[in-house]
This record gives structure tokens, C-alpha cells and sequence, in this order.
């Protein structure tokens, strides 16, 4: 009975073996999890029988250091959940190896070139994303990888301090001529093909709390001088409704809203705080990028950047019973339970950080002192065999 119960015991203890191994060979492995053979107690009847591994258990919970990157497209999960990809089979796999890169295709894709998943963002019939309109249906995420049309501009925001300092000029108003005028400002806009064109203001101090504003588009005069009333307080006493209508040459006609909210008339220097049309080129892609959120942005040569889609992260009821595979990943089990999706920082679901790598969480001082523990176990059990077999032979010989 001595040689069964020793033997066992060498079994479990080469189980155990095995586990401290491969924590130890993967210290160095972004995102691994170490694991724990966990020794019972084998009776037989009420006798003796030996041990067993009883179970394997993965540290699943406890997280690893975060490597700092620099990365745009490099992000560790702060807490519970799993990035979700999926293979070319269709099956989802589920990691905490955030290293994303984009294929050929234009698809977000893991280290192993598994696709991620995530959510859409809402667009309308156009294709243009949609603002506020909440998360899409959930799949593979794809960064577009052509041009970002032109968006025409169709208002402009202004506010800038007038001074009431200025003094009304004595001569009619003429473009050309700085004296007519105490000040003026450009802003660039862009038409329906992404050509830019200039917007000149031209303020002129008309009475003692009135300027009046005076608008060129592209050193053309367009539309109707706008006079500004301000009250006592130096505020704009209302604002007033402006709209610049042009066409540029082969392109849409352009209707722009100037909104001067905000525009004051206190003593002192004159000097514009915004000065913010919108609208912009066209551009190509140059760059990709993950926020904390999980959105996904898509960098544009124009300046523009574009929200394509926000990634997924999965938690489950029982993470302990998901199963291990290469590359760092984990696949469902009958007693996992079904994921749960969510976005980064809602739910269960941890926080990002991005441009940071998660690291193995193997402790390696401890690793060590197990593998001695189990040298020194694995002796005696072999002593207990070497004096199991003595006895025996000091028996025959008796005999």
C-alpha cells in the first residue's frame, strides 16, 4: 500500500510541477494568468489512498502590471472583462492582450489577427455619423480607410471684445482703405468640394455703444452690414440673426450662420476668443487610435477625427471555469456562463487605460519556493518508495 500511496503522491506532485512550469515560462507573456494545482486527499473506503490534484485554479482576478506603451492602439482592462475577438471560424475568443493593430481590409484586429469586436457607430442614409445616437449593432469593428468627404460650412461662432475705446471713423467705409474701419478679422471656410475660402469682418465704431460689422467673402462684399448694440454693461444688448450666403464656383451653394454670443464692448484691447467656423477638407486616414471609453478614432490629414466604433468588453458569471488556450485567450465553458457584453467602464466591466500593456501577474519569488517545496516533496516520496522496497527485501531474505 506504501508504494500506491507514494506513487500518488510523485503524480500530483508532477501535476503541480507542470503548473509551476508553465507560470514560470510565461512571466514574461502580456495578459497570462497563473495557475494553482490544488492537492486532496485520496481515501479509499476509510483507508489511506494517497493524494490527487484536485483542481487547476487560474488567477483570473488578480491583475498584472501595466507596461507603459505609448501606443495609440495599445490598452489594458483596469478590473474585470475580456476584450472579445473572433477567429475566422466564427467562434469568440476572449483576451486581455490588448494589442490592436488594423489588417489589410481596414478591420481592428488583436496580436493573433483575430478580429475585435465591438459596436458600430449610428449613421444616417448618407453614411454620416450620427451624434448621440447611442451604440450600434454589435460585430467586427472597421476602420474606413479611404478619403473623409468635405463638410461645407454652415455657421461660425465669433466672440471677441469691441472696444469701446475706439473712436468712429470720420470716412465712409471702404475695404481697401484701414482708416474707415477700427478693426477686422479673417476666418477660413470651405465649400461643398473642400476648397477654402476667406470670410473678412470689417467693424466699424458707428455710435457710442454700436459697431457695425461689414462682411467680404473672398474680397467680395456679401450681404448686409450688421450693426451690434451693446448695453451699459458692455454686453450685446440682442443678438442678432446673420446669415452669408455665396456659391463658389462648381460647388453647392454655402448659407454660413454667424453666431456672435458672447461678444462684449469693455475698454481696453480689442481681441477675438473664438473665431470658430466649422466644416473642413477632405483627407485620408493617417492614424488610429483607442480612448478610455473604448471608442475607437479614426485620425484624418484634414484634422478631423471620426468616432468608427466603440469595443466590447465581456465579464461572466463564473471566470474561473473559462477554458485556456494559446495565445493568451480563453474560450467558454458549460459552467462559465454566457458572457455578458458591456462598454469599457458600464456595468462590470472594467476601465481602460490605454497606451499600456497589461502584464503577466506571476509572481516569480513565490514560483521559486514552490518548486523547491515540491523538489523536497517529491525526495520524500521517493524515500518513502526507496524504504517501502528495503523492507521488502530484508522480508524475502527472512524468509
Amino acid at each position: 500500500m506504501s508504494f500506491e500511496i507514494a506513487l500518488s503522491g510523485i503524480n500530483a506532485i508532477n501535476t503541480s510541477l507542470d503548473s509551476i512550469s508553465n507560470n514560470i515560462a510565461n512571466a514574461g507573456t502580456y495578459g497570462f494568468k497563473a495557475t494553482r494545482a490544488n492537492f486532496a486527499s485520496l481515501y479509499a473506503g476509510s483507508q489511506p489512498a494517497g493524494a490527487q490534484i484536485n483542481s487547476l485554479t487560474q488567477s483570473i482576478d488578480i491583475g498584472g502590471g501595466a507596461m507603459t506603451t505609448g501606443r495609440g492602439l495599445d490598452a489594458m482592462v483596469q478590473g474585470r472583462g475580456f476584450f472579445v475577438t473572433k477567429e475566422a471560424s466564427g467562434v469568440e475568443v476572449y483576451t486581455r492582450v490588448g494589442i490592436f493593430g488594423t489588417d489589410q481590409d481596414g478591420f481592428l484586429v488583436d496580436a493573433s489577427n483575430r478580429r475585435v469586436q465591438g459596436y458600430a457607430v449610428m449613421r444616417d442614409a448618407a453614411g454620416v455619423p450620427l451624434e448621440g445616437a447611442g451604440l450600434g449593432a454589435m460585430g467586427d469593428l472597421q476602420v474606413p480607410s479611404g478619403q473623409v468627404a468635405a463638410q461645407a460650412s454652415s455657421r461660425m461662432q465669433y466672440v471677441s471684445n469691441l472696444s469701446s475705446d475706439w473712436v468712429a471713423p470720420t470716412a465712409a467705409f471702404d475695404a481697401s482703405n484701414p482708416l474707415t474701419y477700427n478693426s477686422s478679422d479673417v476666418s477660413v471656410v470651405y465649400d461643398s468640394l473642400g476648397s477654402q475660402h476667406t470670410v473678412t469682418q470689417y467693424f466699424v465704431k458707428t455710435a457710442t455703444n454700436q459697431v457695425t460689422v461689414h462682411y467680404t467673402f473672398d474680397g467680395v462684399a456679401n450681404g448686409t452690414p450688421q450693426a451690434l448694440n451693446f448695453g451699459t454693461d458692455g454686453k450685446l444688448a440682442t443678438v442678432p440673426a446673420v446669415t452669408l450666403a455665396a456659391t463658389p464656383a462648381g460647388a453647392t451653394a454655402m448659407s454660413i450662420a454667424l453666431d456672435y454670443t458672447g461678444t462684449t464692448q469693455y475698454s481696453g484691447e480689442s481681441r477675438p476668443s473664438v473665431n470658430a467656423p466649422n466644416g473642413y477638407a477632405s483627407g485620408t486616414r493617417v492614424n488610429v487610435t483607442l480612448s478610455e471609453d473604448g471608442s475607437v478614432i479614426a485620425e484624418y490629414s484634414n484634422g478631423q477625427k471620426q468616432k468608427v466604433g466603440t469595443v466590447a468588453l465581456a465579464t461572466f458569471p463564473n471566470e474561473q471555469a473559462l477554458q485556456a488556450i494559446s495565445d493568451t485567450s480563453w474560450t467558454t465553458t458549460s459552467t462559465s456562463g454566457t458572457p455578458l457584453y458591456a462598454t469599457p467602464g458600464t456595468g462590470m466591466a472594467g476601465e481602460l487605460t490605454v497606451g499600456a500593456i497589461e502584464q503577466s501577474n506571476v509572481d516569480m519569488t513565490s514560483e521559486l519556493v514552490n518548486l523547491m517545496t515540491s523538489q523536497r516533496n517529491y525526495q520524500a516520496n521517493t524515500k518513502v518508495i526507496s524504504t517501502a522496497d528495503d523492507m521488502m527485501q530484508s522480508l524475502m531474505q527472512a524468509v
